[in-house]
């Protein structure tokens, strides 16, 4: 007996005879009541079954004004019953034997003509119904398929002949198309599969064409052929010819196990139809209504294809499941698999902001502080004693000053001066003194050398160490007494070192400026403020001494960009252009030269182990570059000409580009780890104590922390350009900038520098403009995300 419900009635039928399962069906109309009834067989799941009870009789079994209830136990008994049957039969291990005679009466070999309609494949994932035209050759066949397109097939591509048809009308493909599937339904193999299997017998396309529709016309023969086709749970092929096959009933407890797969395989299916939904509506959805970025993650089902989609959109997928999952998803909506199909995505329903930091994440760079590093953090606070309280020098008497960019954090250096009674300079350049809160090789310090440095991005800054550490224990402070290491250095005439020394100390910061307020400060030439003029008039015997022992100025223009807002779509940009040539920019970059010039002698003569930098002396006299003009244009082609730095972790290395005997990094300790490695050891050598590296030690350090400082920079520099060129493209088109021709890259297209951004391009030039000219360009193309940014030259008033 078999049963299937359609259109709210139940369809059943007796196994002793054997009409076809669609046309018995149960309609009375005396009562339309509806009972739902539930198996617990281990083939199928709890179904529903309607009935209207009529008067009704099958074969040998008659029912005639039955109760329904009492109908729809009997329909049950029966179906279990055959189920019983069925297991019976898969413990004695189901075998089907099909002699060639037979099998040759089943699959009859049918010869390709004019007329028949067939199912071709056209491509690996879609197959058509088309219908066979003419002859392509001595094998080939054109067909018209069902969108009305010629085709040459191969047989090889033919999957099935459609039977009894022998002159077909191309035009009612689409419409035979349709009468077959609303013939489907994929109960009703459940019913012949137990039916065969209680017989022990294989069938044809015809045969369940014959069994389920009681007919073997050519719209019934194809919608068995698509069941079983589609099938992958109840029938297995068992020989084929041609385009026919024999099929065969699967044993019972295989069935059970593919239908356990096939319903984990529809609810997965389920759930990321859903996500796909989800993806849709989001995209769909107005920017300030779109659901958080928690929204995505919080539920565990869609966090793992969100975050493979992000995997591919930065190229980080960690296996091949992750990177086919996203792929999956990228094509259900539509879209390309690439990565910025995948970026365009999460930025569409709000998982990525419009103008997300891609190298940010595509370089795993370290952002926050973990939980355990914070709590670590907070206990040197309150913990650490200071070793060297009593060989601190009071130097709070000193006028200090603090200068650096004003969205500065942290503070590493501040600087003093006075004119001593010879009338020579003596400069007091403070550090602070991070080291004595944090001890080699402590979990505080094993975070910091991981991290390398801070980062400073337009958007935000991330520390090297966890922020309440480095603002209240280790940042001087205007007006708070301060600890630091004070390298104080006295003058000669000509800027040359007379004298230094090397001190732990505490201080007084005075004055917290800016660049902008210092140079200010600096053109007012108050007489109040004359220990600034004191430290400018220093850096100027400073400059003066390093060009004449063959150092090379390579000022240009810095630019700074400070964005608030970073997540919404249009933040503000605020921009500053920096001439590293300004007086207060030239102060403070040359005492930070001396510190480490004074540090590489100090570390020398006492045969302290630090980070010593140099650099090799390029081999082109910069003279040659005299005819050009100094600033940026003079600076862009030295810079052209030099070598790479190099490292000696044992004795000073010259370094050719500042014109120095050697030179070491000490000045920003709490932003640098290699300067926090040299403060470990002039420290401990200050004690009294060994150092705590050894040469072998430090290089191995240096490489690990240069790597990521390596990483960090190119993050730096990608970041600011990014948001250099959106503030471009934010300006009106028909601005003119100025821009400092540097040097010309083909014919009349010359690299350029716009004045007012600080960022270079390049543009064509008309005749007459030379290297070191000015002209105004107009901005053509900016956009950020792919790194464009076209100029051109304006036309004149």
């Amino acid at each position: 007996m078999a049963v299937r419900v359609m259109n709210g009635t139940a369809v059943f039928r007796c196994c002793v005879v054997s009409p076809p399962l669609s046309a018995i069906r149960c309609c009375l109309h005396q009562q339309k009541s509806v009972v739902q009834c539930q198996s617990s067989s281990r083939f199928s799941i709890s179904r529903r079954l309607h009935y209207r009870l009529v008067s009704f009789g099958c074969g040998r079994v008659s029912i005639s004004r039955y109760s329904t209830q009492s109908l729809v136990d009997f329909v049950v008994e029966e179906l279990e019953s055959l189920r019983k049957r069925v297991r019976v039969r898969a413990v004695n291990k189901l075998e089907l034997k099909i002699g060639e005679e037979i099998l040759e009466n089943k699959l009859g070999k049918q010869v390709l003509q004019k007329g028949l309609l067939l199912e071709f494949r056209k491509d690996p994932e879609r197959v058509l119904l088309a219908v066979a035209q003419k002859p392509d050759g001595k094998k080939n066949w054109v067909v018209s398929d069902q969108n009305g397109v010629m085709t040459s097939i191969k047989p090889q591509q033919i999957t099935f002949i459609v039977p009894g048809i022998t002159n077909f009308d191309h035009a009612e493909i689409s419409n035979f198309i349709q009468k077959a599937q609303d013939n489907l339904d994929p109960a009703l193999l459940e019913f012949a599969w137990i039916e065969l299997v209680e017989k022990n017998k294989s069938t044809t396309v015809e045969g369940l064409a014959e069994m389920i529709f009681g007919s073997v016309e050519p719209l019934e023969c194809y919608s068995a052929y698509l069941l079983l086709s589609r099938d992958d749970v109840y029938f297995t092929v068992m020989e084929t010819k041609g385009s026919n096959s024999v099929y065969g009933p699967r044993p019972a407890v295989q069935v059970e196990e593919l239908t356990q797969r096939k319903f984990a395989k529809e609810a997965v299916e389920r759930e990321f139809e859903e996500f796909v939904n989800l993806l849709k509506s989001a995209r769909d959805m107005a920017l300030h209504a779109k659901p958080p970025k928690s929204t995505w993650i919080s539920d565990e089902k869609n966090q793992k294809k969100i975050l493979s989609l992000k995997a591919y959109a930065i190229d980080d997928c960690r296996s091949d499941e992750e990177k086919k999952t996203a792929g999956t998803i990228l094509k259900a909506m539509g879209l390309s698999k690439t990565a910025s199909a995948a970026v365009n995505l999460l930025t569409a329903v709000g998982y990525f902001p419009v103008h997300v930091n891609l190298d940010l994440l595509k370089l795993n760079i370290r952002t926050d502080h973990r939980e355990e590093i914070i709590a670590a953090a907070d206990r040197l606070l309150s913990e650490s004693p200071d070793l060297d309280e009593v060989d601190r020098i009071n130097l709070t008497h000193l006028k200090v000053y603090a200068i650096d960019v004003d969205e500065a954090d942290e503070l590493d250096d501040a600087l003093s001066a006075t004119r001593l009674q010879d009338g020579r300079i003596k400069i007091w350049i403070h550090v602070a003194d991070p080291t004595r809160l944090v001890q080699p090789g402590s979990m505080v310090d094993k975070e910091a050398m991981k991290r390398g440095t801070s980062v400073f991005l337009p958007t935000a800054t991330y520390p090297m160490f966890p922020e309440r550490l480095a603002m209240e224990g280790m940042s001087l402070k205007q007006g708070e007494h301060c600890k630091a290491v004070t390298v104080s250095v006295v003058l000669h005439s000509d800027g040359g070192i007379a004298e230094y020394s090397v001190e732990n100390s505490i201080i007084k910061p005075t004055y917290m400026l800016t660049y902008e307020s210092a140079t200010e400060l600096l053109h007012l030439n108050l007489e109040e403020e004359a220990e600034l003029r004191l430290l400018s008039e220093a850096a100027a015997l400073r400059f003066q001494w390093r060009r004449g022992q063959g150092a090379i100025d390579t000022s240009t223009l810095e630019t700074r960009i400070k964005v608030t807002n970073p997540d919404d779509p249009e933040p503000s940009i605020t921009l500053y252009v920096e001439n590293q040539s300004d007086p207060a920019m030239r102060l403070v970059s040359e005492m930070m030269i001396l510190c480490g010039e004074v540090m590489a002698t100090f570390g020398s003569l006492n045969n302290i182990p630090l980070p010593y930098r140099g650099q090799p002396q390029s081999n082109i006299d910069s003279s040659a570059f005299a005819h050009l003009p100094e600033g940026p244009v003079r600076s862009s082609a030295l810079v052209k000409t030099m070598r790479a730095a190099e490292m000696d972790f044992r004795k000073p290395i010259r370094h050719g580009t500042l014109g120095l005997p050697g030179y070491v990094q000490f000045t920003s300790p709490i932003r640098r780890y290699m300067d926090f490695l040299a403060h470990y050891q002039v420290k401990a050598f200050l004690r009294g104590d060994t150092p705590p590296f050894s040469a072998g030690q430090l290089e191995v350090m240096a490489s690990m922390v240069n790597m990521t400082t390596r990483v960090v920079r190119k993050l730096s520099s990608s970041s600011l350009r990014y948001w250099i060129i959106e503030y471009l493209r934010r300006q009106p088109k028909e601005k003119r900038f100025s821009a400092l021709v540097l040097r010309f890259i083909k014919d009349r297209v010359a690299s350029i520098l716009l004045l007012e951004v600080g960022v270079q391009s390049s543009a064509w030039v008309s005749i007459g403009v030379h290297v070191g000219d000015e002209v105004k360009v107009q901005v053509e193309e900016a956009h950020p995300r792919d790194d464009v940014l076209s100029c051109k030259e304006a036309p004149g008033l």
